[in-house]
């Protein structure tokens, strides 16, 4: 009888050994995102300062292994990596610079100037006054030249400039704006190429299928060029809802900002799984409102997860379409939890967004269109 158990026992655990090894088999045979479209663009991922330092294990293995381009999602902003005039805070930009290295990834710089998480004191005198335009071209100059400088050779691109333009096409009235004029832009690039000859240089906005907005950034790279001041790509920042942007709209945009001659780059990629909800409205019942802007906080009804798979997968379709002029594809954070999404605009909000679930699960979608990805030469 013990000799039956023994055997009996031997023979369970060769069956689940058997098992094991061939899961692990069938996981490390997986295709990951940067391998499945590898011959389309380079995969991108931003990543937080927690993935960066490890503290979030899971997002920054799932970001290894995925994805082959990195951006810093908050580290290198002006307000984080300069706070003062004369001091500039390293520790979370060199961290994130080193894992890049360190993983052979193709690393953004982003961004150099913006005017929303600008450091307070850039703008100003020490009144609160609007500075001259000879002292914010100073600064500009050096706050450019301190940052590209320490990571000539290390970080592949910049975005230089960040959400200059608003949609009826004229330039946002920023403090950038209001001291410099549309000078501050061709500046802010001629001061990036100055510290760092061999990076690739980008302009990056939202709501890029907008008609006013495209035309003058068209006009604006145009002006550049014929200037011979180096931009490389336009990023398209691609924060998409179920209803928006319209897809056809956003290929116009596509198609024109190839016609400069510069790369476009996907950028900030996210797609809200929730009804959009007119803010402005006048809701009386505060819990019937929250209710609206939060529906589904337990998980996404099985139609309305299907549907966002669906329309993510046209969405990629398109990219891969114009994969001859996409160089890279940027989600905006590692997984749903991650987003900055969840919470706004109101606390609890939980949103669906990205390419990996809470559990750094991979979205059906990603599979659909990998087994479609063909690409031409780059």
């Amino acid at each position: 009888m013990k000799k039956i158990t023994k055997l009996m026992l031997l023979s369970g655990v060769v069956a689940l050994s058997s098992t094991f090894y061939m899961c692990a088999e069938k996981t490390a045979a997986e295709p990951t995102l940067k391998d499945s479209f590898k011959d389309c663009f380079l995969m991108g991922t931003a990543l937080n300062v927690h993935q960066v330092s490890g503290r979030d294990s899971m997002g920054q293995a799932t970001a290894l292994k995925h994805f082959n381009s990195i951006v810093a999602e908050n580290a290198m902003k002006s307000a984080n990596i300069h706070p003062e005039e004369n001091r500039y805070y390293w520790d979370d930009a060199d961290a994130f610079v080193k894992l890049g290295e360190d993983n052979g990834m193709f690393i953004i710089g982003h961004c150099l100037v913006w005017h929303s998480q600008c450091s307070p004191w850039f703008l100003v005198d020490e009144n609160g006054n609007d500075v001259d335009a000879e002292t914010l071209k100073s600064r500009l100059r050096d706050h450019i030249h301190t940052i590209v400088g320490r990571y000539k050779g290390r970080v592949h691109g910049w975005d230089v400039v960040n959400e200059a333009i608003v949609e009826d096409g004229s330039y946002r009235n920023s403090g950038f704006y209001r001291i410099l004029g549309e000078e501050f832009i061709p500046l802010a690039f001629q001061y990036a190429h100055e510290a760092d000859p061999d990076a690739e240089l980008y302009y990056n906005d939202y709501g890029m299928n907008v008609p006013g907005r495209r035309n003058t950034v068209v006009k604006m790279v145009n002006s550049m060029k014929e200037r011979g001041i180096r931009i490389d790509a336009i990023g398209m920042q691609s924060h998409m809802g179920m209803d928006y942007p319209d897809l056809n709209e956003f290929e116009e945009s596509l198609e024109a900002f190839a016609g400069t001659g510069c790369k476009v780059m996907i950028t900030e990629w996210d797609m809200s799984a929730l009804p959009t909800v007119n803010q402005g409205a006048n809701v009386s019942d505060t819990t019937a409102y929250q209710k609206q802007l939060n529906p589904y906080p337990d998980g996404l009804p099985e139609d309305i997860d299907t549907k966002w798979n669906n329309r993510m997968a046209d969405v990629m379709r398109l990219f891969m379409k114009h994969s001859d002029v996409i160089t890279r594809v940027t989600a905006w954070g590692v997984s749903d939890g991650d987003s900055w999404k969840n919470d706004w605009p109101v606390r609890g909000r939980k949103e669906y967004p990205l390419l990996f679930d809470r559990d750094y699960q991979v979205k059906p979608f990603i599979n659909t269109v990998a087994a479609e990805a063909k690409c031409g030469d780059k």
